[in-house]
């Protein structure tokens, strides 16, 4: 339908805030695809321990962006845009709804504000020699590395941020420029964004309670299956659980140590999303994550376009 407007939907909040459940709720009443906003979840064979949909989720609504790469491969911001751009275009193609779902802010923002960012492979030697020096340096040090070559990214960039500051760092040496601010720019689309919002306690339990079942339906197992597959020192064991599961492995942690820790985590994990989703961002229409009725009501709203 090229005449239809292009007009996108983003369902946003904490993790574990229920937004798989939603967007299926809506996809009985609306045609839609899922555009997966989760820069974990974009990795093949860690389905528990990014709570991946299932299996009978995928089969239900067409989802896009998940288990899409290898879990060693290289993966940045650049690449899940021109991704998320060319399967909007598709859905878009078809007549349908794209709703984009996830907790990964940088990601969502991204889309909708229509950022320019570099396309710079990863160079993992290279990441590895920054982050030994900041180890070695602190971090301080490091980002006094990238405001000698950068100042107005160092400006941007909080130094205990390592992974950003590597980032910038490794831009700048690819590109022999700074790295361009990420400015907001016209995406070529209208749309609306929906926010699941949960007490901080109950989003906690709710967390608190994901972690357990992911302990217990199989993380440590499938932790040493990508060990077995695919050996050590990639990004993606370091994150949320699986760091925690490979102690358990190791023999530093216990499995009741290692949930512990992993609770923790995903806590401080919850407050960097309330940074990037803000109850007080007027672009995000707020919702109570436990009432259904009215989450879907309000995807429902701003499912349709804006009048011109």
């Amino acid at each position: 339908m090229p005449d239809a407007p292009r007009h996108l939907v983003a369902l946003v909040g904490p993790t574990a805030s229920g937004k798989t459940a939603v967007a299926l709720a809506l996809a009985r009443r609306l045609p839609l695809e899922v555009i997966s906003a989760d820069s974990r979840q974009v990795r093949a064979a860690m389905r528990i321990g990014t709570a991946a949909p299932s299996a009978e989720e995928l089969a239900a609504v067409p989802h896009h962006l998940v288990a899409i790469v290898a879990p060693d491969a290289p993966w940045s911001l650049a690449d899940w845009l021109a991704a998320a751009r060319a399967a909007i275009a598709e859905v878009w193609a078809r007549g349908r709804l794209p709703l984009v779902v996830g907790g990964t802010g940088q990601y969502v923002w991204a889309l909708l504000e229509g950022w320019d960012v570099p396309a710079v492979e990863a160079d993992w030697g290279a990441r590895a020699t920054l982050e030994g020096y900041a180890a070695e340096h602190g971090a301080p040090a490091l980002h006094a590395r990238l405001a000698a070559r950068d100042p107005a990214s160092a400006a941007r960039i909080d130094p205990a941020n390592v992974r950003r500051v590597v980032r910038a760092i490794e831009i700048v040496e690819a590109t022999g420029a700074p790295v361009p601010p990420l400015a907001p720019r016209d995406p070529g689309f209208t749309s609306a964004v929906v926010g699941l919002r949960w007490p901080r306690a109950e989003s906690h339990r709710r967390a608190d309670a994901r972690v357990a079942a992911m302990f217990a339906g199989g993380l440590i197992e499938e932790t040493r299956a990508l060990v077995a597959a695919r050996g050590r020192g990639y990004p993606a064991l370091d994150s949320i659980g699986y760091s925690e599961a490979l102690a358990v492995i190791d023999g530093t942690l216990t499995v009741e140590q290692a949930i512990a820790r992993t609770r923790t985590e995903t806590h401080r994990l919850i407050r960097m999303q309330a940074n990037w989703f803000r109850t007080d961002d007027p672009r995000i229409a707020w919702v109570d994550g436990a009432d259904m009725e009215a989450a879907v009501a309000a995807l429902e709203a701003a499912a349709r376009p804006p009048l011109p």
